[in-house]
């Protein structure tokens, strides 16, 4: 399991990570000292599991919860035994009191263990199908005053901006509150392609590609900028295309 630590204090992660070696089921793939960091991270990695700390400076560990589109299964991490009613109310798996004992993190992971059997993957497909976006499909957006209802089909580019993403249509580019990461899960593949780390193109709207350096492609787009594609998403493209 993609194992994510968030603690603001470093001795505790460190500690925590220390006593995780002895799970091979675990794999850490990171750690956050804050709510922000946390986030961040999150959105990237998708991570199943994250040991979350509840006090925290800034955002504290249920803030940084309600701030997130993908939420992974939680383990609460804390020093004090009176948030545990609101851990569970936020969907925790388990509860755990530093400093943390290492039978009762050895429960706590059987625990997420068989929250994961009990999902299956037909589940997990039906629940795919249901979220998922064609171009036939209408959004809402909204952005300050101005509101719009906008075809997929009309999308030229998604453009990322941190944990918003600038949408291209008509003559329109908007902000919306939502990660680029986010929405490349629930877009048709069929139709929108991840370019590079910043942006995913509607390919109706491609009007020409061209080679550029080291095996990249540099594509424009019917009004929108010209995009360059990563090396390893150039690579994916042509093997898409049969080029």
């Amino acid at each position: 399991m993609k194992t994510l630590i968030v603690d603001d204090e470093r001795l505790a992660r460190s500690e925590l990570k220390r006593l995780l070696k002895n799970f091979s089921a675990i794999e850490i793939i990171g750690e956050a000292a804050n709510a922000d960091e946390a986030i961040e991270k999150i959105e990237n990695a998708r991570p199943d599991l994250v040991f979350l700390d509840i006090q925290m400076p800034g955002r504290n560990g249920f803030e940084l919860l309600g701030s997130l589109v993908y939420v992974p299964r939680v383990t609460f991490t804390t020093a004090f035994d009176e948030y545990a009613l609101k851990a569970f109310e936020f969907n925790a798996l388990d509860y755990l009191l530093k400093p943390v004992e290492p039978k009762r993190l050895a429960a706590a992971i059987g625990k997420v263990e068989n929250h994961r059997r009990k999902e299956s993957e037909e589940e997990k497909n039906n629940r795919l199908k249901l979220t998922l976006l064609g171009e036939a499909d209408q959004i809402f957006v909204k952005d300050g005053e101005r509101c719009w209802f906008v075809k997929l089909r009309d999308v030229r580019l998604l453009e990322s901006e941190g944990n918003y993403t600038r949408l291209y249509f008509d003559k329109n580019k908007p902000l919306i509150l939502r990660s680029l990461n986010y929405l490349e899960a629930r877009l048709d593949e069929k139709t929108f392609f991840r370019a590079s780390r910043k942006h995913i193109i509607n390919l109706r709207w491609i009007e020409s590609i061209e080679p550029g350096f080291d095996g990249r492609l540099d594509v424009k787009l019917t009004d929108a900028p010209e995009i360059e594609m990563s090396r390893r998403q150039s690579q994916k493209f042509k093997e898409l295309m049969s080029i």
